[in-house]
């Protein structure tokens, strides 16, 4: 074992820089979805049992028969509150349970009623209340159709991939007789067990199965479920991150499905389907009319097959269709295969894309509201070497006059990669680090990763292997392999009382030498194991009565679970955390902050983290950033500098790098660079009120922050498939120049009627066009839109902690209508006293010639020493007058001036406090 892990550093550590796929399966390497791709469309052996329906107020039941081999399902369906409908099917009678992904739901989503339209012999039509929506159930073969009017929006099972791998006893070898015996005395399974023995083969990889030197040993055999899903009229599928690939998802017709399996995947490919770090099961379909979702609920490995009809024709091919009056609707198919667990699937109605974020919300949670440090820049590298170190960089960020909130530490900055301690030569009194940085209001992050140094002089272990909280491997024993401490036990963090524990470990008096500006990264929490099978667990491991197999997906999703709730924990509830994840699955939105991973110091991994946060958004996940600069190589200066450009315009701008490569701190480039990099760091300082007030909206909506432009035009056919340029909010459109040597690009306005303000130059352009865009290194094509107001606070100071009592300008953009509206909020900026309505939350409005503010929550009580000490109005008209009116009735002219070249109008100092009730009119 020792020489494979001296292997796998080597390699890491090496200038090889690039993915090994023979370390990772492809589908017909995975014998489940190998079996299930094997299965073509046709007529499903399923049929609808009618006699067996049930309908309560709540569900249908309904029993579903194999016609090949007797085996009956149950299904269910669920009416749920906000246009869903829930499907679920399981084994009737199955050897034993089946795992049902817990934890992931903050609720058992609340039910509306069903009632029955029709039934005969063919099937039942029963409705779904709103729009004339029902759903028919055809008997033989089984279908399921959602309907609206006339219209079709949904079928499962239409093209008769339903399969349900049932589990069954081995025949061939390793019986257990009590439970033969127990089967052959049941004469209603006679019929049923002569039946299947007729039908059922065993073939390769159903009850062991090998990859390269590992095997799984299968102790239930298999156990693999598939459904497809009929989408009529949708060209345009999104989601099921994470993939390093295009916002709109491919058809893999003669190619890889997308798979969903957590795994370290060292030095990732771009535009290809394999799995990377996280999973979420979530699928957005969206055409001019109507946008809709599927959420699969399965933590198993997963595999996704698209398939369209319109795939691969040109834009003239489909005019040729239409010129000739082809009569053939676009469809897209989409096929689910999972290695285990049941059929659990939620289908969301939409019509809009908002409606279908807060339904997919109101199931798994909304973003944590972050602290609003968590959304200032952070610097990062593998590694800071020691206490000196640190002070060093701390000092040139202040010296070059770059603000920052976070610097963090790698692994190394532990005692031999033992999570929980500090190396005692190199990081000897970090209370001492951790003081001086707090004396500059700024933080510090540090790693705390899943696997555990088997070492019995280490507390962490011998707690956890003395509670019995380490998962097993098949035989019983502890479960370990080799991660950076060499030899390691995996914690189950499956079991909440191993969660509790661990949340236990961040109290500050067992922490040792933490403070509260200390916050944490989980990485390698897929889990990482160097020389286990794809680099990660062996699926035949045991949390608790479950196999790694049912619930791999979770692993990532409930580490930082646990350590979000200990960093909660250790300020007695008041402090909202901080933790960024690796892996992920759906509902880790509801703990911090996710990253794109180890990715390269190329042009190409500079845009792919335009979409794979995009695609990370469309699924609850705003929290996204990737490694400014790529983790992996060396940038050029004009790469560094491009991605500070684009990354101060995404949610999570952290820069990270590797151990082998040379430092990069922003000064590290020459001055004209430094002075590039410290303007975009300073944008986006200057914009954190806009970027804070989005997030307390995604909390309580969960609405994506960083969003495609088909999300606000959802008509607009133009955005469908554009993931160059993206939203922040509605407000900010964002063209980052992502190619080298670029001296233009082209930004796609959008919106027939409105105009878009250059946010540099205040100059005004139309929507619903195609802008050339010339661009230097300086250059970062930013518009806003006109008709919205958005906060910003230009004193940028070295923290946003700096910057808490500090005025607002505000930016008014006025629209075609010559109106404009936006929103400020503020609150304390790092607890949950939000929560207890202690926060300011105002509308911004301009309509004839008012600019007002007015309070959104006249329930909530805050005040703020922040003022109001600039009004910029953009596409504005030259005023005789402007008059100020405070809450007190005091009335008092206002200086302003007028630049007629830009139609630029701006006033200066009106003074009046952020929290308060006034209003300016122009004259």
């Amino acid at each position: 074992m020792v020489p494979a892990l001296v292997l796998w550093l080597a390699v890491c550590l090496s200038g090889t820089w690039a993915v090994d796929r023979g370390n990772f399966k492809t589908c017909d390497q995975s014998a489940f979805c190998k079996r299930q791709r094997a299965l073509k469309p046709g007529q499903s052996p399923y049929r609808a049992l009618l006699e067996t329906m049930e309908l309560t107020n709540t569900r249908l039941t309904l029993q579903l028969i194999n016609d090949n081999n007797k085996v009956r399902l149950l299904l269910e369906l669920y009416r749920l509150q906000g246009n869903m409908t829930r499907v679920k099917i399981n084994e009737l009678k199955p050897l034993k349970p089946r795992f049902e992904v817990p934890d992931v739901l903050i609720q058992e989503p609340p039910t509306e009623p069903l009632s029955l339209l029709s039934k005969d012999e063919n099937g039942v039509v029963l409705s779904l209340g709103a729009e004339s929506q029902r759903v028919i159930v055809s008997a033989q073969p089984f279908r399921l159709d959602i309907m609206e009017g006339h219209e079709v929006l949904m079928s499962l099972n239409s093209r008769g991939l339903l399969a349900f791998e049932h589990l069954r006893m081995r025949k061939d070898t390793q019986a257990d007789p009590e439970a033969e015996k127990k089967e052959e005395a049941d004469p209603a399974n006679q019929a049923e067990e002569t039946a299947k023995d007729d039908e059922e083969k065993v073939e390769d990889g159903m009850w062991e199965e090998t990859f390269k030197s590992h095997s799984d040993s299968k102790p239930n055999g298999p156990s693999s479920i598939s459904l497809d899903f009929s989408l009529p009229g949708v060209e345009h599928v999104y989601g099921i991150p994470e993939h390093a690939d295009t916002l709109k998802l491919k058809t893999t017709d003669g190619g890889e499905p997308y798979r969903l399996y957590n795994l370290d995947v060292f030095q990732y490919e771009l535009y290809n389907p394999m799995a990377l770090y996280g999973a979420v099961p979530v699928m957005l379909a969206h055409n001019a009319q109507r946008t809709t979702g599927i959420f699969w609920l399965n933590a198993a490995e997963t595999w996704v097959d698209i398939s369209s009809n319109t795939a691969g024709k040109t834009v003239f091919g489909k005019m040729l269709d239409y010129v000739q009056g082809s009569s053939e609707t676009p469809q897209t198919d989409v096929r689910w295969i999972s290695e285990s667990g049941i059929i659990d699937v939620f289908i969301m109605l939409g019509p809009t894309p908002y409606d279908v974020f807060s339904q997919y919300a109101s199931l798994t949670g909304t973003q944590a509201f972050p602290p609003l440090a968590g959304l200032a820049y952070h610097q990062c590298r593998w590694n800071y070497n020691d206490q000196e170190d640190v002070q060093s960089v701390d000092v040139g960020f202040d010296q070059h006059d770059i603000p920052y909130d976070f610097i963090w530490l790698d692994i190394e900055h532990t005692d031999g990669k033992r999570y929980f301690t500090w190396d005692p030569h190199k990081f000897a009194t970090p209370k001492d680090m951790l003081e001086a940085l707090m004396v500059k209001k700024r933080k510090m992050v540090a790693i705390v990763d899943p696997h555990i140094k088997v070492d019995s002089n280490y507390k962490i272990h011998n707690e956890i292997r003395s509670r019995g909280f380490y998962v097993k491997n098949k035989d019983g024993g502890d479960y370990e392999g080799w991660c950076w401490p060499g030899n390691a036990g995996y914690p189950d963090f499956t079991n909440p009382e191993m969660r509790s524990w661990w949340a236990s470990m961040f109290a500050y008096d067992q922490y040792e030498g933490s403070m509260k500006n200390l916050y944490t990264w989980n990485d390698m929490n897929e889990p990482s194991v160097f020389n286990g099978p794809e680099v990660t667990m062996h699926k035949d491991a045991m949390h608790g009565a479950w196999e790694n197999r049912d619930v791999h997906n979770l692993y990532g999703f409930y580490v930082q679970m646990a350590t979000a709730e200990g960093l909660i924990q250790r300020s007695g509830g008041v402090e909202r955390p901080f933790v960024l994840t690796r892996a992920f699955f759906a509902g880790s939105q509801r703990y911090g902050a996710v990253w794109t991973g180890d990715n390269a110091a190329e042009w190409e991994h500079l845009k792919i983290s335009i979409p794979m946060c995009l695609s990370l958004g469309l699924v609850g996940i705003s929290l996204c950033g990737a490694d400014v600069g790529g983790f992996f190589k060396t940038p050029s200066s004009e790469l560094l500098v491009r991605w500070y450009q684009t990354g101060a315009y995404q949610p999570f701008f952290r820069a990270h790098a590797h151990l082998d490569t040379p430092r990069r701190e922003p000064w590290l480039f020459g001055p004209e660079n430094t002075a590039l990099i410290r303007e975009v760091v300073r944008q986006r300082y200057a914009l954190l009120p806009y970027w804070y007030q989005l997030f307390h909206h995604a909390y309580h909506t969960g609405h994506p922050v960083m969003r495609p432009l088909w999300v606000e035009y959802p008509q607009d056919s133009a955005t469908f498939a554009m993931d160059n340029q993206f939203l922040i909010g509605r407000d900010l459109l964002v063209h980052p120049v992502t190619e080298e040597g670029a001296r233009g690009v082209t930004a796609y306005l959008p919106g027939k009627g409105e105009v878009w303000f250059d946010v540099h130059t205040f100059q005004k352009h139309n929507g619903a066009q195609n802008l050339y865009i010339p661009v230097t290194m300086s250059s970062i094509p930013v518009f806003q839109r006109g008709g919205s107001i958005i906060p910003r606070k230009v004193r940028v100071r070295r923290s946003s902690s700096c910057m808490e009592n500090d005025p607002y300008t505000l930016y008014v953009a006025l629209g075609p209508q010559r109106a404009a509206e936006g929103e400020l909020y503020i609150d304390d900026s790092h607890t949950f006293n939000f929560e207890k309505k202690e926060f300011i939350h105002r509308r911004l409005s301009f309509a004839n010639n008012i600019l007002s503010s007015i309070n959104l929550a006249p329930d909530a009580q805050y005040s703020t020493q922040s003022w109001i000490e600039r009004i910029l109005i953009l596409g504005a008209s030259k005023p005789s007058k402007v008059t100020l009116k405070t809450s007190d009735g005091q009335e008092r002219q206002v200086e302003f001036e007028f630049d007629s070249s830009m139609s630029v109008l701006t006033l200066r100092k009106p003074g009046m406090n952020a929290g308060a009730d006034w209003t300016v009119a122009l004259q």
